[in-house]
Order: structure tokens, then C-alpha cells, then sequence
């Protein structure tokens, strides 16, 4: 998720409040995080708890979770906005 999002260790680690040394131990499979720290990986990514779990059970990102992730910030008028792109992006007539 974080060469998806071409973050380096060290901008993902300034991100998520973490060492350096802790995303590469993180990455590598050197230890198991806390649920703490699994959070500010989650803010780091930009992503919600639910995602960063899902995307590593399924062994890849969920783009539909990450597109509602990314909308759950958004007021109410962005998300008609997005919500008209969408269907003139996919509109079959």
C-alpha cells in the first residue's frame, strides 16, 4: 500500500508519527504492531483500520474501500459533485 501511494519509508514513517526503523520491522515481518501503532499507519496511509486489515487479508488494496474512505471526508455537496462525475463518467446512452 505504501509504494501504491509512492510514499518512501521515511515519508510513511514522518506521516504515521513512526520511527524509520519501525516501518521497515513492519514491512519485513520483524515483529506484530500494536493496535496503536497499526492506527497511525492507518492516518499515515490515509486509509480507515478497516481497509489497511482488508487490503492485508486480500493481499491487495480494495479500490472500492479506498474510494469510500476517501469520500467519508467529504461534505455533503463534494459528495454530490462526486456523485455526478461518477454517473456521467458511466453513463451508457
Amino acid at each position: 500500500m505504501r509504494n501504491s501511494r509512492s510514499l518512501t519509508q521515511e515519508s510513511l514513517a514522518e506521516r504515521s508519527d513512526l520511527s524509520v526503523d519501525a516501518i521497515r520491522r513492519i514491512e519485513r515481518g520483524a515483529f506484530s504492531p500494536s493496535l496503536d501503532t497499526l492506527g497511525k499507519l492507518s492516518v499515515g496511509l490515509d486509509v480507515s483500520l478497516k481497509t489497511l486489515f482488508h487490503s492485508f487479508d486480500l493481499e491487495r488494496a480494495d479500490g472500492v474501500a479506498e474510494i469510500c474512505d476517501f469520500l467519508a471526508c467529504r461534505s455533503g455537496s463534494e459528495l454530490k459533485l462526486a456523485w455526478r462525475v461518477l454517473q456521467a463518467m458511466f453513463d451508457e446512452r
